[in-house]
Parts: structure tokens; C-alpha cells; sequence
């Protein structure tokens, strides 16, 4: 099973410029996470401090006991083997096969003879979906190949948490359906807790157990998709309508005066209640997600804290299986 992340009041900054600050949530253990935010906000950043590749000023990364920010560096080193990292273009060698380039953190950082890593390689290969294109070059295959294969590389190491660096950058809507798919058939197949930063709405609508949202220096929200996904807050309903009305502007948060001239004008933010479309299920064939079974559980626990819109949410998404049956 996943690890639990917990994060607390992180804070980071570049220079006098102020990237987010007192961040504070946690990832369930093999639950999938989604982190939203306009362009800008510093997702990324934000996945670079949970590894432990950027320091943030202050706030503190637990995991399995060790701080991912103030720990000795030994400590995190070794921490860091539990992670699958999946960065945004793949990240792949060039003048490297896609099996080759897949095997470099198991000949990095193992011992195991070539044999072992023919086979664990082709395992993940499989998984991902991209058996017969393993002596292929990254630049002889599609932007979609090259992000499953990616993505086979983050899991030959057999990690406990998987970030995802906006996996679907440059996919087209049914490359990136496929995508949503597979992470959630990974997901059931190994029970990692997993966090995925994008903006991609059809992603952050189908796929996570939890969402958050950044913006302007802060976190707007983390908990159940629910509660975002039927949040009535303005920059949030503006980010999932994908309108310019509303707080968000070009560059950043628009003035006070913008805003007010918006609402003058008619222009007002509520859209009504939102449907909240049903979350994938892993493929026929998949073992049943776990972490799905653990989150129901968990959520109907703090459904007293949950608004009503997200707690009405939930049991429509549950009310078949409340009475005893299995989700």
C-alpha cells in the first residue's frame, strides 16, 4: 500500500517573489490526489518540495517519519527511493531505446543483474501499454508513447508515491482519456498514493479521490472531489467553468476594481449546482482499487464537515452501495 504524505504550512518563495505559503494537507495513503491551479501557481514547485528537490523556507514534508525539508540529507535521499516521479515531457534520453531509457534507474540505483531488469522492464513496458515499441527512440514515437513511457520508468523502482507532472501537456482528448485510464488501472494494480498536478478539467473531473486548488500564493481548498467539484467559491467555479469572468485574469488575480466592475455589469460568478460526474473504474480485469474501499470509508467518517453540496454529492455516488454492496 501508499505512504501518507503530510504536509505542513510549506511555504516557498523565489528571491522576494512569493510562490504559495503555509500550505498544509495530506495525501491518503494510496489514494489518488489531484492538485489544480491557472498556470503560474506553482504546482510544479509544489511537487519538487514534496521530493525534496526544492527547499521551501519553512513547513515541513512528513513522510514514514523523515521531513523532506529539514531532514539530513541522507535521510532523504533514501526516502526519495520511494517515489515515481513522472515529469511533464517524459523526460526521456534521446539516444536511448525506450527500454533502455527505462532501465536507467534500475541499473542506476540496483544491483540486480540484466536479466531481472529485462524482466521488471518488461513488466512496466506492459503495463503502460507499449510492448513492441521498446527498441523504438523517443523521437521515432508519439508525444502519448513517450508519456507512458515515462511513466514505465517511474515504476520500475516499484514506488509508493507516484507524482505525476501534468501527464497530459500536449495529449489530444482521447490520448488523454487513455491516460486517465491507466492511472486509475495503475492505481488498482499497486495501491500507490499518487498525486497529479494539472489543468486538464476531464482529468481533474474523473480521476482523483481528492482535489485541491492553487492560487494567488495560497491553497484554496484540499479534501474529497466533492467538495471542490460542487464548490461555490469564485476562483473555483471560474476555473472549472473555464470562463473570464471571475478572479483569474491573463497574467494573475485580477484588481478589486475589475472584479467589481464584472459584478456590476452582470456578470455574477454562481453557475448553480454542478454534476459531478462519476469517478473511473479501474478496467475489467483490474483487481478492485482498494483505496477507493479505504476512501469511502474515510469520507462517509467526516461527512458532518463536509458542505451540503458535497455531502449530497457523496451519497449519490454511494446510495447503491450504502446498503451493503461493493463499489
Amino acid at each position: 500500500m501508499g505512504i501518507e504524505v503530510v504536509v505542513e504550512g510549506l511555504t516557498k518563495s523565489f528571491g522576494k517573489q512569493n510562490i504559495w505559503q503555509d500550505v498544509s494537507l495530506t495525501l491518503p495513503a494510496g489514494e489518488v490526489s489531484v492538485m489544480l491551479g491557472p498556470s503560474g501557481t506553482g504546482k510544479t514547485v509544489f511537487l519538487k518540495s514534496i521530493i525534496g528537490l526544492l527547499k521551501p523556507e519553512k513547513g515541513r514534508v512528513l513522510i514514514n517519519g523523515v521531513d523532506m525539508v529539514n531532514s539530513p540529507e541522507r535521510e532523504i535521499m533514501e526516502t526519495r527511493k520511494l517515489f515515481g516521479l513522472m515529469f511533464q515531457d517524459g523526460a526521456l534520453f534521446g539516444s536511448m531505446s525506450l527500454f533502455d531509457n527505462i532501465a536507467f534507474p534500475l541499473r542506476e540505483h540496483t544491483r540486480k543483474k540484466e536479466s531481472e531488469i529485462r524482466r521488471i522492464v518488461m513488466e512496466r513496458i506492459d503495463i503502460v501499454g507499449l510492448l513492441g515499441a521498446e527498441e523504438k527512440l523517443p523521437g521515432e514515437i508519439s508525444g502519448g508513447m513517450r508519456k507512458r513511457a515515462g511513466l514505465a520508468r517511474a515504476l520500475v523502482l516499484d514506488p509508493q508515491i507516484i507524482l505525476c507532472d501534468e501527464p497530459d501537456s500536449g495529449l489530444d482528448p482521447v490520448r488523454t482519456a487513455y491516460l486517465s485510464q491507466l492511472l486509475i488501472d495503475l492505481n488498482a494494480q499497486i495501491d500507490a498514493t499518487m498525486l497529479i498536478v494539472t489543468h486538464n478539467l476531464d482529468i481533474a473531473a474523473t480521476v482523483p479521490d481528492n482535489m485541491g486548488m492553487l492560487f494567488c500564493r495560497n491553497l484554496v481548498t484540499f479534501g474529497p472531489r466533492e467538495v471542490l467539484l460542487t464548490s461555490d467559491m469564485p476562483v473555483v467555479s471560474q476555473f472549472l467553468a473555464g470562463r473570464r469572468e471571475g478572479p483569474i485574469g491573463m497574467s494573475e488575480e485580477k484588481d478589486a476594481a475589475t472584479l467589481a466592475a464584472e459584478q456590476t455589469n452582470g456578470h455574477g460568478y454562481a453557475t448553480g449546482p454542478r454534476t459531478v460526474v462519476p469517478q473511473l473504474e479501474p478496467s475489467p480485469g483490474m483487481p478492485v482499487r482498494q483505496a477507493a474501499l479505504r476512501r469511502r470509508e474515510r469520507v462517509i467518517s467526516m461527512m458532518g464537515q463536509l458542505p451540503e453540496a458535497a455531502r449530497t454529492a457523496i451519497m449519490n455516488s454511494y446510495t447503491p452501495t450504502l446498503d451493503g454492496g461493493r463499489r
